[in-house]
């Protein structure tokens, strides 16, 4: 007997590049059978008109905040991200860990979590912890090798990579980023890179995260291009990284879609000439978090509660539509939520972002179709982390992480207004075999495992 049955259900088949009527059996966390007219399971859901796809796979995310005094990790993110189907998350992007990776790894080892989670260990998180406080000043030799040694430490955790987050530290140079990663080119490292500049200096930025990947020789993610090129640059930098692709360099790119992007306000994102850059006011800057959230600023608001609130989470309106629909739709580039809130205030990406692209780029746009959508959401990613033989398609021995949702209803529900309403559309999460979501409900928070680093992370999926 199985332990869960889904009968009637449309699974998408990758090689032959559409949608399967096929039953799905489930035993001991694991898909152990497909076909029609199965045996008996202890429980039957009933798929009839849904599709039944692989757990969504969100390769750009941000962990959880450890909340100051606690030595329990209170789920605000990830929470959210398995309401909205996604059942495996990377953590510790754009050069940032929430804490201390020791901890993080063990706490969901011991306790378990909402989805399944593998992290990166963030360079700007390195710098902190030798004692770098100034993110305009460069690292010296002795803290580069002190780094070096925390980042051994972190792999002998079983971190997927190194993140940098070189927006956030202007006075990182190229040069640091290569001597860090020197000694690591052949322990199957990915790199993640949230780009240098945006808007006008998108190209730069972008031509840097393929210069460090071409240097290491290591596997190279750009972070969330659209908040990078969505500025007009989005045709010039999705062919520059072909181009690259082309070269023979191992490198991806992941994307969300929104014309917002969030981080704090205290960031060097923010520093002075920033709306200069971008053609806009401060007027685009939507204030997140009490006592501001809902507030728009003007130049002394923005200027305030940037002295008074550095931490404060924002939304910040500065990208084009037009950008967005080009990177969502582009081959390749797979989506991610970038998910960040904080007491479930923030950007509504984190609830949002999967049935977003169901909703209004596959079914209401057509921007693309449902397999090439689910594609971006489930192998590509899932074999970007290496996990392509455990995660991101349905096969027999494959893990039993699934999302059961109609393709005519599935949207997303999360506003700026309210960040974190559940979306429409998705009937069931599992995660390991068991229901976490049923009805937009959270049956289960810990369901998710903590995974160490894969053997391969190769961007070509196997079929």
């Amino acid at each position: 007997m199985y332990d869960i049955k889904i009968i009637n259900g449309r699974i998408p088949n990758f090689a032959t590049g559409d949608l399967q009527q096929q039953d799905v059996g489930i035993r001991a966390g694991k898909i152990v059978d497909l076909g029609r007219n199965l045996g008996p399971g202890e429980k039957i859901l009933d798929a009839e008109n849904k599709v039944v796809s692989p757990g969504f796979v969100d390769i750009h995310m941000h962990e959880e905040f450890l909340r100051e005094g606690s030595d329990k990790i209170h789920y605000d993110i990830s929470k959210h991200i398995a309401l909205m189907g996604v059942t495996t998350a990377l953590a510790g992007n754009c050069g940032n860990n929430r804490m201390d990776m020791s901890f993080f790894s063990q706490y969901i080892t011991k306790y378990g979590a909402p989805v399944n989670y593998l992290s990166l260990i963030g360079h700007n998180y390195l710098r902190e912890q030798v004692g770098i406080e100034d993110r305009y000043r460069e690292a010296t030799e002795k803290e580069i090798d002190q780094m070096k040694d925390l980042l051994q430490k972190a792999l002998d955790l079983g971190v997927v990579g190194v993140s940098f987050g070189l927006e956030y530290s202007p006075g990182v140079s190229i040069q640091e980023v290569e001597k860090l990663i020197a000694p690591f080119k052949n322990q199957n490292l990915l790199l993640a890179a949230h780009y240098r500049k945006d808007a006008k200096y998108a190209l730069e930025a972008v031509a840097e995260m393929i210069e460090i990947s071409r240097r290491s020789g290591l596997p190279m993610q750009i972070s969330h291009i659209s908040s990078c090129a969505a500025f007009g640059m989005m045709d010039e930098a999705l062919a520059m990284i072909e181009k690259a692709q082309g070269e023979g360099l191992d490198i991806t790119v992941d994307t969300y879609p929104y014309n917002a992007f969030s981080t704090f306000l205290g960031s060097a994102v923010f520093d002075e000439g920033c709306f200069e850059l971008w053609g806009k006011g401060p007027e685009i800057i939507l204030l997140t978090e009490e006592p501001y959230r809902g507030q728009y600023c003007d130049m002394e608001l923005f200027q305030k509660v940037r002295r008074e609130r550095p931490d404060m989470l924002v939304a910040a309106f500065a990208m084009e539509e037009k950008d967005i629909d080009l990177a969502v739709k582009a081959p390749g580039v797979m989506i991610a939520s970038d998910g960040l809130l904080r007491e479930g205030q923030g950007h509504p990406r984190a609830a949002g972002t999967f049935p977003r692209v169901l909703g209004k780029y596959v079914r209401e746009k057509e921007s693309l179709t449902l397999m090439e959508a689910l594609y971006k959401m489930t192998l590509l990613p899932a074999t970007r982390l290496g996990l392509q033989h455990q995660k991101g398609r349905i096969a027999r021995g494959y893990d039993g992480d699934l999302v059961i949702f109609n393709p005519d209803t599935i949207l997303d529900r999360a506003t700026f207004e309210e960040p974190t309403l559940p979306p429409k559309g998705i009937d069931y999460v599992l995660i390991n075999g068991e229901i976490a979501v049923k009805d937009q409900q959270l049956l289960r928070e810990n369901l998710g495992t903590f995974w160490t680093r894969p053997k391969n992370n190769s961007a070509d999926p196997t079929l």
